[in-house]
């Protein structure tokens, strides 16, 4: 199966907890529209955490930029923000210890206006399922015949 390669949403936002489930909500939509039904669930667990930290460690006057990106065989999900605090992993479980649980790669970069946190998971595209008919088996017609006792 081919993935186009426009399979790519980005938005940016003041992160508030009403926009975090928003936001969500279309991230879901997006993995769906997709076909990775699968991913909706852990791609937007590790996503909220990202955006929660956001809140929680930026504040909520700046704005973040989230990016979604599908490339066929890994969903990566970034958002960028303006604060040039760098995020650190904590060994309580939560925050980048929960991405880091729900993702197959992740990590951190400085840009010239703040920072970048990201994440992968690997998203093949299901296999759909064939349109036409398989041919009968050999000799399958055979066991529709009347048994030779009832012919006599």
């Amino acid at each position: 199966m081919t993935v186009p390669l426009d399979r790519h949403y980005s938005v940016e936002l003041q992160v508030s907890a009403e926009r975090v489930s928003q936001v969500r909500r279309i991230v879901a939509a997006h993995l769906r529209h997709w076909s990775l039904e699968l991913q909706v669930r852990p791609v937007c667990r590790a996503m909220d955490e990202l955006l929660t930290n956001v809140h929680r460690h930026v504040g909520d006057a700046n704005t973040c930029v989230l990016e979604l990106r599908w490339s066929g065989r890994h969903v990566t999900v970034s958002v960028a923000d303006n604060s040039a605090r760098m995020p650190r992993l904590l060994p309580s479980g939560g925050g980048l210890s929960r991405v880091m649980a729900l993702s197959d790669s992740w990590g951190t970069c400085r840009t010239t206006d703040g920072k970048v946190v990201w994440f992968t998971r690997y998203a093949q595209a299901p296999q759909t399922a064939r349109l036409l008919p398989s041919p009968p088996l050999p000799g399958a017609g055979e066991s529709r015949r009347a048994p030779l006792a009832a012919l006599v």
